[in-house]
């Protein structure tokens, strides 16, 4: 099974370089840090209000122009969204722009820079998993780099170089699972299983999401984000990105899922190697029964709280108005198709499961322990 792997690594390889997008040449943006701040009120002849603006002085910190300064206007319009108040030492994302002589580079303040703190996290989340957990941490920690790595690298050029992106994220998925599954539950049939049974599930789940779209009337611009896209490439599948996303947001809950069926298919053969596959086929369902409870409740709330400010919106609109918004009803069907997902991903894996455990009697997987487990704790 080991060789397989390596081959799909190979693969993971190949195919960024294959599907990298080619694209106009785009200036990098550059850090800098605020040395100086100067006001101005700045009065608006079709308001009462005025705005103020901050003259920022600007150290370049990075790139070709390291070192020197530079001088950039920061409106501040009293909308908090699109305000960005700095203070003198404040770090700051800086976008680059050619002027029409295509020789002179002009600096405007894109962002603060805020990322520092988001390491820190990581480095505490990737500390704990590897103390807590082990090599099974360390494993999983490797699990959840490739499948990043998957996105950023490949699903991400395959969609903007016009691949199908229902397919492209169901390739993604399934070669996420297919790591994450033989990384953290070993080379055997649990981990088998649990793989097939969530490509059963996502395939399942990708059907119901287009016939959503197509019977609900999305058109796929279900927040900023895709606006944006749209103005950077009109080209795109729309409905198909939507169909992908609502994938891979159900994809963590139905590999958690199946992966718990599988396993607890595989101990009771463990501890019985005489239960036949309609006996385990029974047990499973009912572990399946207690998961399906807590964890379709876990992903309805998960979409509920990303959207919480959707939601307190409600009180400013008429319902039926509200819960027919294209947003709205994008939310909703993630939601329920995650949730369907998971229900459906109980029967397939348990069916899969009992078939599987029982193929060879003569050799009975590991489930939770290993020898070797046990000397390292």
């Amino acid at each position: 099974m080991k060789k397989y792997i390596i081959a799909i690594l190979f693969i993971l390889l190949g195919m960024p370089a294959l599907s990298a997008p080619t694209s106009d040449k785009v200036l990098k943006s550059e850090l800098g840090r605020v040395e100086k701040i100067t006001y101005e009120d700045v009065e608006q002849n079709y308001s009462d209000k005025s705005q103020v603006q901050q003259i920022v002085t600007v150290k370049i910190l990075t790139g070709e122009f390291k070192g020197q300064t530079t001088i950039v206007d920061n409106m501040l319009t009293n909308n908090p969204y699109y305000d960005i108040f700095l203070k003198k030492g404040d770090k700051v994302i800086l976008h680059a722009e050619l002027e029409k002589d295509g020789n002179t580079v002009d600096y405007f303040i894109a962002d603060i820079y805020r990322i520092n703190f988001v390491y820190i996290l990581i480095a505490l989340f990737g500390g704990l998993l590897i103390y807590v957990g082990k090599k099974k941490g360390f494993f999983s920690l490797f699990s959840i780099l490739a499948t990043v790595l998957l996105i950023l690298f490949v699903l991400v050029p395959l969609v903007r170089n016009g691949f199908n992106p229902i397919l492209s994220a169901l390739i993604i998925s399934v070669l996420s699972t297919i790591i994450t599954m033989y990384l953290v539950g070993g080379f055997n049939r649990k981990s088998t299983s649990a793989i097939l049974g969530t490509a059963g599930s996502l395939i399942f789940a990708s059907i119901l999401s287009l016939l959503t779209i197509k019977f609900s009337h999305l058109n796929g611009f279900c927040c900023e984000e895709t606006m944006f896209l749209y103005q950077a490439d009109s080209t795109l599948n729309f409905k198909g990105i939507l169909t992908a996303s609502m994938m891979l947001a159900t994809l963590g809950a139905v590999m958690d899922t199946s992966m718990s069926i599988a396993s607890s298919i595989n101990e009771f053969y463990t501890i019985n190697p005489n239960f036949r596959p309609k006996e385990l086929f029974i047990s499973g369902m009912n572990v399946g029964k207690d998961i399906i409870g807590t964890m379709a409740n876990t992903l309805i709330l998960v979409y509920i709280g990303g959207s919480l400010p959707l939601v307190l919106l409600s009180q400013n609109i008429d319902l039926q108005k509200f819960f027919n918004l294209n947003q709205v009803v994008t939310e909703i069907s993630s939601a329920i198709i995650g949730s369907i997902a998971l229900v459906v991903c109980v029967p397939i894996t348990a069916v899969i499961a009992a078939n599987i455990v029982t193929v060879n009697k003569n050799k009975i997987d590991d489930i939770i322990f290993t020898d070797e487990d046990i000397k390292e704790d």
